[in-house]
């Protein structure tokens, strides 16, 4: 292994900060003037006399962070070993705040060292790195027991915090764990032998680091396929190849590779490695390939051996960390993106949360900031991805809001279920267009969307009525209809709501292509759920129509009597009173919902009909 890659983590003030700068300085890792920086400047509050190197300065680069005192980005420092091996330090954040940052620096690295602070002891953060490290692929984890010099360098007291972490560390089927005493701020054990521990008798933090080449930790290990994800179609005088980082294998020239999912394939005619004409590449090197013959490749496409294919599905068991300031809310649509691939996902089902103090598994349906827990994914579309024990690259995906384009979760596959090879789309003889001729006209859905008592179902009503009076096949799906069924086992929680739009969503679009014209009437709250709606149909079969109404109307009107409920506390869920409502940002046409009733039932039935009519059968 030519480069270590290491995540240093652990809860704040456990000292990273402080024992990667004592690795750098002891290895002469860093330049002579930033040395001398960390014996002149000192951070508000620091006790180091002006002249001893603050090694924690050695790594906190952000402004913020030297005022704090703390780490918030990830900082990435080189250490060169005694062997001449080259180690990438991550310097990971321990706020749990920064809890994804430390995600982030856990995916790509080899081996994990976990700080824990000897006076103050195992945290939950602390067990909540060392699970993350383990399902993000860390195959060996030096535990530092710190600042040892604070309990007078007790052995009873290291062993105590060694067996508790060591415990957790072994539930998590890590290849290696090192237990190691530490003193980052005098030097002890880090890189020399420290006589002030002489009841142990292990490596020092340095000699850990270098044995982690033991392990065979190599991305390009024998036995693993080739695959390489798409990144870039390359068009050059001469040349029309694809390029990406190739994830796994080795790849040379006459090689065949295949879109997954394909039944063709081509051979590589040329290879490039960094720009430069190779015959060979290995896994983490950035290569262009001209295929022949040429394939029908796109970015996001994964290309691999015909022999050893990645077989796509659309439904995964995976686990996750959750990242997002807004509780997971299944039934709710993200984008899942794993390299170059983005596709909309929904989260079917939460599995379970684990306590990564125990690691236990919890009954659990959503998942909190930093929980993590198994959940099933279900995907638009067929995707290759692999199990994330075999392939980092593939089988690593994170969720993206959809709205506000944050990345809400971590994700690692675990497996493709069999129901996504075992279920299958039929084709039916009679499809929608046959049935339209039948009809007459083509099916739409026209969802209403507003607060409650707005008005939303009156319309609907009514503006059904004006239909089926011309001869157009309907149906109306009322919030509180279905939830007397198909939904009468949801709340009104923000993820039960997502579920309630997502089953009312699957229900009209199946209506919509039997040629009916479907009238939703669904308070549907939030603008991600409605937009998930949205992307289930296809262009002009989904039309928004924003019943607005003052929330002073709506209360004044009560129909049901939920905001005199909701005024004594009984009904803390109501949408415009304790859950916000997020009025539509370009809906296809806005009606009044305390205007003349005839104006918005003529503005819904126009919208309901436009570019409605088609040939009948002859």
């Amino acid at each position: 292994m030519g480069v270590i890659r290491l995540v240093a983590c652990g809860s704040v003030d456990d000292g990273k900060s402080t024992l990667i700068g004592r690795l750098l300085a002891d290895t002469e890792s860093v330049p002579d003037d930033t040395l001398e920086m960390a014996r002149t400047v000192r951070r508000a509050g620091s006790t180091i006399p002006v002249g001893e190197i603050d090694f924690s300065l050695l790594t906190d680069g952000l402004e913020a962070e030297r005022e704090q005192g703390i780490t918030i980005d990830v900082a990435y420092r080189h250490l060169a070993l005694p062997d001449g091996r080259r180690v990438i330090i991550a310097d990971a954040p321990g706020h749990e705040q920064y809890t994804r940052n430390m995600a982030v620096a856990a995916s790509t690295a080899d081996v994990a060292l976990l700080l824990v602070d000897a006076a103050r002891g195992v945290t939950r953060q602390t067990f909540r790195h060392l699970t993350i490290c383990a399902l993000m692929g860390v195959h060996h984890v030096i535990i530092a027991v710190n600042k040892l010099d604070a309990v007078g360098f007790d052995h009873g007291r290291f062993r105590e915090l060694a067996d508790d972490v060591a415990g957790a560390a072994a539930r998590l089927d890590f290849s290696r764990v090192t237990v190691i005493p530490v003193s980052a701020l005098g030097g002890d054990n880090v890189t020399t032998v420290s006589d002030r521990t002489d009841w142990y008798a292990g490596p020092t933090v340095l000699t850990a680091i270098g044995e982690t080449h033991e392990l065979g930790v190599e991305p390009a290990a024998a036995g693993i396929p080739v695959r390489l994800p798409v990144q870039t179609i390359v068009r050059a005088d001469n040349f029309r190849g694809v390029a990406g980082t190739l994830a796994s294998g080795r790849l040379a020239l006459g090689d065949s590779l295949g879109v997954a999912g394909s039944a063709v394939s081509g051979q590589v005619r040329r290879l490039l490695v960094a720009g430069v004409d190779a015959e060979s590449a290995a896994a983490g090197d950035a290569v262009a390939i001209e295929l022949v013959p040429d394939l029908d490749v796109t970015r996001g496409d994964l290309l691999e051996p015909p022999g050893d294919p990645a077989v796509p599905a659309d439904r995964f068991s995976a686990d996750v960390v959750w990242l997002g300031e807004e509780p997971l809310a299944h039934g709710r649509s993200y984008l899942l993106v794993s390299g170059p691939t983005v596709v909309p996902a929904v989260v079917t089902s939460v599995r379970h949360r684990l306590d990564v103090t125990s690691g236990r598994e919890e009954a659990a349906r959503v998942l909190g900031l930093n929980d993590v827990g198994r959940v099933e994914v279900a995907t638009d579309r067929p995707v290759p991805m692999e199990p994330y024990a075999q392939h980092r690259d593939t089988g690593g995906f994170v969720l993206v809001d959809r709205l506000s384009a944050d990345t809400v979760a971590a994700g690692m596959v675990r497996y493709a279920l069999r129901r996504s090879a075992n279920v299958r789309s039929h084709d039916f003889a009679v499809d929608r267009a046959a049935r339209e001729r039948l009809n007459g006209h083509r099916g739409r859905a026209v969802w209403l969307t507003g607060l409650s008592g707005a008005g939303k179902s009156t319309i609907a009503d009514a503006a059904e009525r004006a239909l089926h009076a011309q001869g157009v096949r309907t149906f109306v799906l009322d919030g509180d209809n279905v939830r007397h069924g198909l939904n009468k086992d949801l709340g009104f929680t923000a993820e039960d709501r997502a579920e309630n739009v997502r089953r009312v969503a699957e229900v009209a679009r199946l209506m919509v292509a039997s040629g009916t014209v479907v009238l939703v009437a669904l308070v549907s709250p939030f603008r991600g759920d409605r937009r998930a709606a949205r992307d289930l149909f296809d262009a002009g079969d989904f039309v928004e129509v924003h019943v607005r109404t003052p929330v002073e109307v709506c209360a004044a009107r009560d129909p049901k009597g939920l905001y005199a409920k909701a005024a004594t506390g009984e009904l803390p869920n109501l949408t415009g009173v304790g859950q916000d409502y997020e009025e539509p940002l370009s809906p296809e046409l806005v009606v009044a919902g305390d205007g003349p009733l005839e104006e918005a039932v003529d503005a819904v039935v126009a919208a309901a009909l436009t570019t409605m009519v088609v040939q009948p059968p002859a």
